[in-house]
């Protein structure tokens, strides 16, 4: 009688909400064993452990055991510094074992930032999920069918593609001279918005409006804003004066805006230059 063959295990450095939210969904999936959680602090390595709901929480690189998969879920400026420390740290492979996988989670970085490692043979790659994690109760309930971009070692990518196929993820290839273009229209989709919001609402205050108004025209436009695009698609969607193409409009608009705050001024002028070249791009 055959036995069905063990689950890979998973180590993690760095556990914040991304890899709070990955572990909790593989562990729930039950397609990766959790075992070893390393963080800043034991403490927080155990406040991670609850939240993914397993794992054995250390306090130093020396203590986490061998494993088949590693997540270094650490800041894009510390991944580095893990991957050298990591491979200081770690015994080599047995003869004839398997090279573990190791990835990280950013987005901008390659996994040429591993390096240290597959020095070492093992199999390096990056995997980046497109979404937003601004909480992991959020993310977990957002997490289905968010596409996840793999790179690197194509037997990583393999297991990275089963891993995260398991939990919902649509993966992808990019290589890995696009990682930076890739990520930048992540943050021009996601992470501008709060900044566009922000100093719209800022130049309402300046003319006087109500802050009480503004909670309820924020809501109001951002989500007939989402409903368009989402509908009509984003040169359907847009409207104003580049739409309209009326560029003296624009001038004047950004001159007061330039005279208000001049570093808005240059984003409103960069940004109506774009705004009037989608809208070229729709009347061709």
């Amino acid at each position: 009688m055959s036995h069905p063959a063990p689950l890979p295990t998973l180590n993690l450095v760095g556990a914040g909400r991304v890899g709070q939210t990955l572990a909790h969904l593989w562990n729930q999936n039950r397609s990766l064993v959790v075992q070893d959680v390393l963080t800043t602090s034991l403490a927080s390595a155990q406040g991670a452990c609850a939240v993914i709901g397993a794992g054995r929480a250390v306090a130093s690189m020396q203590a986490l055991r061998s494993a088949d998969v590693w997540m270094l879920a650490v800041p894009d400026a510390h991944i580095a510094a893990s991957a050298q420390a990591l491979a200081e740290a770690t015994a080599p492979a047995p003869a004839g074992a398997p090279s573990p996988v190791v990835f990280h989670c950013s987005g901008a970085q390659s996994s040429a930032t591993l390096a240290p490692l597959a020095a070492r043979g093992w199999r390096v790659a990056s995997a980046h999920c497109i979404l937003s994690f601004a909480s992991v109760p959020a993310a977990l309930q957002q997490f289905p069918g968010t596409p996840c971009a793999l790179e690197g070692d194509a037997a990583a990518c393999a297991v990275l593609r089963a891993a995260f196929s398991a939990i919902g993820a649509r993966c992808f290839d990019v290589a890995s001279e696009h990682k930076l273009l890739y990520h930048a229209a992540a943050v021009f989709a996601t992470n501008f918005l709060p900044v566009l919001q922000s100093t719209a609402e800022d130049l309402w205050q300046a003319t006087g409006m109500p802050a009480e108004l503004i909670p309820d025209l924020r809501a109001a436009l951002l989500r007939n804003a989402v409903a368009n695009i989402t509908t009509l698609g984003p040169q359907a969607a847009l409207t104003g004066p580049a739409a309209r193409g009326d560029k003296a409009a624009i001038a004047r608009q950004g001159a007061a805006v330039a005279a208000w705050d001049a570093q808005t001024g240059t984003a409103y002028e960069a940004l109506s230059t774009l705004a009037l070249r989608l809208a070229q791009r729709g009347r061709r």
